[in-house]
């Protein structure tokens, strides 16, 4: 597979959780860390892999005891899988607007998780019914788009917000929409899938 091919086939746990050491030492490198090198060689060697080198969007998600603490990706593919993940890495850890700067206290606290993303694809839908009918809840993520106002929500947000009326007002809210804003039926919709991988509790 070439590399600007965008990413089509499904990843391995294997390679999956070499995305969330990378991303993990990439940051305790900027925090001024020393991780091990038998175990960075290693995962060097994974990363290697001709999939995990293909164009696709990455997001890097931030946990600290079970709340957020950092979530910064990119939707489209405009680099490989491995630069995302060390770029979102950085970003969701201290550039977040959200939170303050991670600092290296945290880090051992942070769980990290790692999430590759398909192409997103425009939902067509006539309306607010039939977006509800064609919206897969726990699996659709969901971009929302009116004009300068965009957010996007990834489909593990699905696990706190099941209802897709919920899920939807929600989202409206985070693009600084008001709540009903996707009643009105004059949203652009996109939705894409997601393979994640995250580090155990």
């Amino acid at each position: 597979m070439r590399e600007n091919e965008t990413a089509t086939q499904s990843l391995s746990e294997h390679q999956g959780m070499a995305l969330v050491s990378l991303a993990r030492h990439t940051i305790m490198e900027r925090l001024g860390g020393h991780p091990d090198p038998v175990q960075v060689q290693r995962i060097e060697e994974i990363l290697q892999d001709s999939a995990l080198r293909v164009h696709s969007g990455t997001f890097v998600t931030l946990k600290l005891q079970g709340e957020l603490r950092g979530c910064i990706g990119n939707l489209t593919a405009v680099d490989s899988i491995v630069q995302g993940v060390r770029e979102n890495a950085v970003h969701a850890a201290f550039h977040d607007p959200r939170f303050q700067p991670l600092a290296a206290q945290e880090l051992e606290k942070v769980q990290i998780e790692v999430s590759v993303l398909t192409e997103p694809q425009q939902l067509a839908y006539d309306d607010v019914n039939e977006l509800l009918a064609k919206l897969k809840p726990g699996i659709d993520g969901v971009i929302l788009r009116k004009g300068s106002a965009s957010a996007t929500f990834l489909p593990q947000v699905w696990e706190q917000l099941p209802r897709p009326e919920s899920f939807l007002a929600h989202l409206c809210m985070k693009a600084g929409l008001g709540a009903k804003a996707w009643r009105k039926g004059n949203l652009n919709v996109y939705t894409y899938q997601v393979q994640y991988f995250e580090e155990p509790r």
